[in-house]
């Protein structure tokens, strides 16, 4: 059964004529008939009932005739995604990205799309490897690991972990805190499978001390909740919640931070617009968190600009911090 045999088929039917379905198509009336009369060959039914020189659609045509539009609407329909697969054009793109920065980066960046960029959609891969998520079908992953030289790769932002405690805590006027005082706090932690998490550990081991009081969460917003309702300090790197007063957290003098990276593959048939997505990531992470998100060459944070005396030093913009 070939495509353009059904489409003579509902060209036909349409028309209610041979003769007019013919002019239509540009063949002659007698080449469409024997099509018609080969695909009831073909299906071994009559489509057609003919008799007083009238043409109609028989039972069996009246049911096949909404199948045989379905198929050829499903054939353009391929035809289309083939041609912008061959272009290297995307309709659907999915980014994959750990909880929080699909709430605090992704979700916003995708209310930047417009109408000639490809529908989005997201995938949370929390604790995931980058190999997973593309597995899983995702095109774009930003990562927080660094992703491995088999894929295409570019650094997103760089972006700091935040202590966030109540405005009537003694420190909610702190531009930093080391974590060796953190420890003397009930500190709010994320689950293992966050990486604020393995930062706070990798950190705490570094300093040789040890949170005795720990409330472990499997959410960073409930996270930052319960440092709302003083049950301690939240160690995330979300945007800030409940008004709460974000201090950059230190060990020997540094800023502890998170590394934004986008990865794709690099046999992706769309290589050149992901590299093109992932650029625009980049740009609009500067837009929303400040230049200070850049990575600079050697992969660090660049140097915060001055304070404003403000519960967030560093942050570029009221209310905002980084995931």
């Amino acid at each position: 059964m070939e495509l353009r045999t059904l489409a003579s088929f509902v060209a036909v039917a349409t028309a209610a004529s041979v003769s007019g379905a013919a002019r239509q198509l540009h063949i002659t009336q007698p080449a469409l008939s024997r099509q018609i009369h080969q695909l009831e060959r073909e299906l071994a039914v009559d489509l057609f009932t003919r008799g007083g020189g009238r043409l109609a659609l028989s039972a069996a045509g009246r049911q096949f005739l909404p199948l045989a539009r379905e198929v050829l609407k499903r054939a353009a329909d391929a035809e289309r995604a083939a041609a912008t697969i061959a272009a290297g054009r995307l309709e659907q793109v999915t980014i994959a990205a750990p909880t929080t920065t699909l709430t605090d980066v992704i979700a916003p960046f995708v209310a930047t799309f417009g109408p000639a960029d490809p529908v989005p959609n997201v995938l949370d891969t929390t604790g995931q490897p980058v190999a997973a998520a593309l597995h899983l079908g995702a095109d774009l992953v930003v990562t927080t690991e660094p992703p491995p030289d088999t894929l295409a790769h570019t650094a997103v932002a760089v972006l700091p972990v935040w202590a966030y405690v109540p405005p009537d805590h003694r420190w909610h006027a702190s531009q930093q805190v080391d974590v060796e005082e953190l420890v003397t706090e009930t500190v709010i932690a994320l689950s293992p499978a966050f990486k604020a998490r393995d930062i706070l550990d990798h950190a705490l081991e570094r300093a040789g001390v040890t949170a005795h009081r720990l409330i472990e969460c499997t959410n960073p917003q409930v996270a930052q909740a319960l440092a709302a309702a003083g049950r301690g300090v939240a160690v995330v790197t979300d945007d800030p919640r409940f008004d709460l007063c974000g201090i950059r957290l230190r060990q020997n003098g540094e800023a502890l931070r998170i590394h934004l990276h986008a990865t794709w593959d690099t046999g992706h048939h769309a290589h050149a617009l992901l590299g093109e997505l992932a650029q625009r990531l980049r740009e609009f992470c500067v837009e929303r968190y400040g230049p200070q998100t850049l990575p600079d060459p050697g992969g660090r944070l660049s140097p915060p600009r001055p304070g404003r005396g403000s519960p967030q030093p560093d942050a570029v913009a009221p209310g905002r911090s980084g995931p």
